[in-house]
């Protein structure tokens, strides 16, 4: 289990869900029934990461019942699970169904203790700035993602995705100065990171950028901002993972203004 969640880290996402898979699979099976669910909970999200997005969120309908029943329905472990098919709703641009998903997670999850249990929070909220701004609702998005940022940090991971969720909604109202300046410190925050912690948010800061820059008429700079996004998101994730696609349409726009 540790070598497959460490594959996943590192950003090896085939050979974590082939090691996950073959954990879940046998023949060795521990006693503990747990063992198979949460197996194939890691390569749901290798799965994911790999752009399989719609596989993705299949493997994570079959697996709710098992950790509502073997955890409970109000367990870190069944959350998480819920909250990172939450971010799949996402990725399939099902936004009303993930914004409802993460406000609900959302919420038992801060009647919890301790650091996970907040961590998982911070999560839900920021899924449901993704859903708000993905349906143009970004001054909800901005004014969720600003009182977010404003609790205690919980980790610089979570600050990051939060400090480009409120960019993004920044971005959506043409504010782009303010979401430059967002993105800047969004950015200034991942070169002190290391790079197992900024991996899943690879581009995710220069698509930030590049939106920004497009809207203050940077055209040329916005561009190669782009292209830098889509080339890292291809390398790291493949042709199919949502945010390659949201920088190669990005690309898109800004060629064919």
């Amino acid at each position: 289990m540790a070598q497959a969640m460490a594959l996943y880290k590192a950003g090896r996402y085939t050979a974590a869900e082939a090691e996950a898979r073959a954990l879940a699979a046998g023949p060795f099976r521990l006693p503990d029934e747990r063992f198979a669910p949460l197996a194939l909970s890691i390569a749901a999200l290798a799965t994911g990461a790999q752009g399989r997005h719609a596989e993705a969120l299949a493997a994570y309908d079959a697996l709710l019942p098992d950790f509502g029943r073997i955890f409970g329905t109000e367990h870190l472990q069944t959350l998480k699970l819920r909250s990172d098919r939450a971010q799949t709703l996402a990725a399939l641009d099902r936004h009303s169904e993930n914004e409802a998903e993460c406000a609900a997670v959302a919420r038992v999850a801060a009647g919890g203790t301790g650091p996970e249990m907040s961590l998982l929070e911070g999560a839900a909220r920021n899924g449901q700035i993704y859903a708000l701004n993905a349906q143009g609702r970004h001054p909800e998005a901005e004014k969720l993602a600003r009182e977010a940022l404003a609790a205690p940090p919980v980790s610089d991971r979570l600050t990051l995705v939060l400090r480009l969720g409120l960019a993004r909604s920044l971005n959506g109202q043409a504010r782009h100065e303010e979401a430059l300046a967002e993105a800047e410190n969004a950015d200034e925050l991942r070169r002190s990171m290391s790079e197992e912690q900024r991996r899943p948010e690879t581009g995710a800061v220069e698509l930030a950028v590049a939106t920004a820059v497009l809207g203050l008429g940077r055209d040329t700079e916005a561009r190669t901002r782009a292209a830098a996004a889509h080339d890292a998101c291809l390398a790291t994730f493949g042709p199919e993972h949502r945010r390659t696609v949201e920088a190669r349409g990005l690309l898109d726009r800004i060629d064919g203004a």
